[in-house]
């Protein structure tokens, strides 16, 4: 929950072409109100925009949600759904979460669902059970080819803004981990195209490291990325 409409317009402006790199996708998941001026600001570029959330319901009596029908058509890309956020503090279930990337593809938007482990879980051992309930929560009832097209962000909540962050070697193990349970849901093939991201107190001089492994295809990025400055050397140590 940060920029007004003018803020993120000014923040666009410094970060186009420089934010452009070939061969990384660079997408911007902002507040609802910014996304109409955004999405008109990013025509021409590579840039993607991104909203934060959508109701699984096309419309109805849902006072102050957003539908996966007004995101279409604003046009934007992308839908963060399950973000670790969303489920502490608005108490989303795997249910929900399921429901709405079921939305998401309804109306032509690339789900990025986010699965991970609070601190206590984490320290009891229970990580991978976790990742695989969630996993397999969001992606019920969806066919191959749509499973193909989910972008996974695994972000460990106790790494979330506190400055703590797994290492790339044990962000590696569990999304190596979260992509075999993709397999065993479909196959081989269709678990390769999932890209999977990590997040978890991502910045510039770590990013490079995290993609260095062999299953980690991006990152989702928080507090790192609201700066201009830092959002571009994200972009360039993604390269």
């Amino acid at each position: 929950m940060f920029k007004t409409v003018s803020e993120a317009t000014s923040f666009f402006a410094e970060v186009k072409g420089k934010a452009e790199v070939a061969g990384v996708e660079s997408v911007i998941c902002a507040p609802f109100t910014a996304l109409p001026a955004l999405v008109e600001a990013a025509k021409g570029t590579t840039i993607a925009i991104g909203a934060q959330n959508l109701h699984f319901e096309d419309n109805g009596a849902f006072t102050g949600e957003i539908s996966g029908v007004m995101l279409k058509d604003l046009g934007v890309k992308y839908v963060i759904i399950g973000h670790s956020e969303r489920r502490e503090y608005f108490l989303e279930s795997d249910e929900i979460v399921n429901k709405k990337t079921h939305a998401a593809f309804k109306h032509g938007l690339t789900p990025i669902v986010c699965v991970g482990e609070k601190l206590e879980e984490r320290e009891s051992g229970a990580t991978k059970d976790v990742c695989k309930v969630q996993t397999e929560g969001a992606f019920k009832g969806l066919s191959a080819e749509q499973a193909a097209e989910v972008v996974v962000a695994y972000e460990p909540i106790w790494a979330i803004g506190t400055g703590k962050s797994s290492n790339a070697a044990d962000a590696q193990d569990v999304i190596g981990y979260i992509r075999s349970v993709i397999a065993g849901l479909y196959d081989e093939a269709v678990a390769e195209k999932v890209r999977i991201q990590y997040g978890g107190s991502v910045k510039p001089n770590t990013v490079a490291e995290y993609l260095g492994e062999a299953d980690i295809d991006g990152a989702l990025v928080g507090g790192a990325s609201l700066e201009p400055a830092s959002y571009i050397a994200l972009i360039e140590g993604a390269k």
